[in-house]
């Protein structure tokens, strides 16, 4: 699929979605993945899958809201995250973004392109595969020194997770939970987050887009004990941990961390 396709979709997202508004906190139903589905969702959503389908291609959606959908009888996979974020939309916190990935196959090493937008200041992070990655039109890359400058990290169940990456965030100079991942993966592929760690699994539309991003910017994707997860299939379901950083020392050094909350 051509990146420009998706950046129509974008633009369109960022005309309809108006990140000042105080949207709803009051869900309007369950999606697919069994979260709560809020207006914003349902929004960006329906204008993503609009857009798909005026592409022309036969496709097929794995989407949080919808589920499995085929457009034109099916066809390559396209991972979605309408609002990766909607915690902090409906909170009026500015920081939420949209996500699509698209893959040749059913695993994550399969995904070929991939296409994040900040709804809050426009910035846009696209990546194909063999192709680099890219910010706003200008090639990014993960950063380059071993210095935990900067860890992000998810904390889905905190009395659970944060003691689970203590040892690391005591490391690092800054700490902070920003409650999207695919922006937290998007900026890390900028080279302005260090390492992003997350003990729960996360579903593979949400990391789909910045796995493709990171990868091409030059960094370094596995689960939290450091397996591959190029092998995880696209699912609805909660799938892997994730553990990402700028660079291999920078791995290295997290996951000698990690080890020390391992029994």
């Amino acid at each position: 699929m051509n990146i420009e396709i998706l950046r129509a979709i974008g633009r369109e997202l960022l005309q309809q979605i108006p990140s000042v508004k105080k949207w709803s906190k009051i869900p309007v139903g369950i999606g697919a993945s069994g979260d709560k589905t809020h207006q914003i969702d349902k929004a960006a959503e329906d204008i993503i899958i609009s857009g798909l389908q005026d592409s022309g291609e036969s496709l097929t959606i794995v989407s949080e809201e919808a589920g499995i959908r085929d457009i034109r009888g099916g066809g390559k996979k396209v991972l979605i995250d309408p609002i990766d974020g909607s915690r902090n939309a409906v909170s009026g916190i500015p920081f939420f973004c949209a996500s699509i990935a698209v893959a040749d196959g059913n695993v994550v090493g399969d995904i070929e392109t991939a296409y994040v937008v900040n709804l809050v200041n426009g910035d846009e992070f696209w990546a194909e595969r063999g192709k680099g990655a890219f910010l706003n039109g200008e090639a990014m890359h993960t950063q380059k020194d071993d210095i935990f400058y900067l860890v992000a990290y998810e904390a889905q169940a905190p009395h659970r997770d944060i003691p689970r990456i203590i040892p690391l965030l005591s490391e690092s100079r800054k700490t902070r939970c920003l409650g999207a991942t695919a922006l937290d993966l998007s900026y890390l592929a900028s080279g302005a987050i260090s390492i992003f760690a997350n003990p729960s699994p996360s579903r593979s539309f949400d990391f789909a887009g910045g796995w493709l991003l990171v990868k091409e910017a030059g960094g370094v994707f596995t689960d939290i004990t450091g397996n591959p997860i190029d092998a995880v299939a696209f699912s609805l379901k909660k799938s892997t941990s994730l553990l990402v950083s700028g660079n291999e020392r920078l791995h290295e050094n997290a996951l000698r961390l990690l080890k020390k909350t391992v029994k």
